[in-house]
């Protein structure tokens, strides 16, 4: 029997989104499921080298950043990255960089990327992976 397919398309780079994104990732690789995620626009600039532990603003009610650091240190809760390492540990997940996105912080190599970046791509490869989805989500 073939895995489930998730495909995620990641657009935020806020740190809430990008949490919220790391553990539905987790969960996803948990239950045994072949991921895709297509990072696009103002994910793409938490990906790029350096940034990933920059990432630091909220896009959902902003005023609450500090309770939101507060609580995520209380329950010990894993880092955005960190989510997604282990999350590419357990199964098989592809982090894909849309080109144009990348290109708007300027990578446009690999090597601009943090380690867990996959390949850099056109939005073509996303339509199609969305369309072949078992379950298709945007953050």
């Amino acid at each position: 029997m073939e895995n489930k397919k998730l495909c995620m398309a990641l657009f935020s780079g806020s740190i809430d989104k990008l949490t919220g994104a790391g553990v539905i990732l987790s969960g996803a690789a948990a239950d045994d499921m072949d991921i895709d995620i297509y990072v696009l626009l103002m994910g793409a600039r938490a990906f790029i080298k350096g940034n990933e532990k920059k990432i630091t603003e909220l896009s959902e009610y902003p005023e609450l950043k500090d309770e939101f650091f507060a609580s995520l240190d209380k329950l010990k809760v894993s880092t955005w990255v960190d989510f997604f390492k282990m999350a590419k540990e357990l199964t098989n997940v592809k982090i894909h960089i849309c080109s144009l996105a990348g290109k708007m912080w300027g990578g446009e190599k690999m090597e601009d990327f943090i380690d867990l970046t996959d390949d850099i791509c056109g939005i073509g490869e996303y339509i199609t992976s969305a369309q072949e989805a078992d379950v298709h989500l945007f953050i």
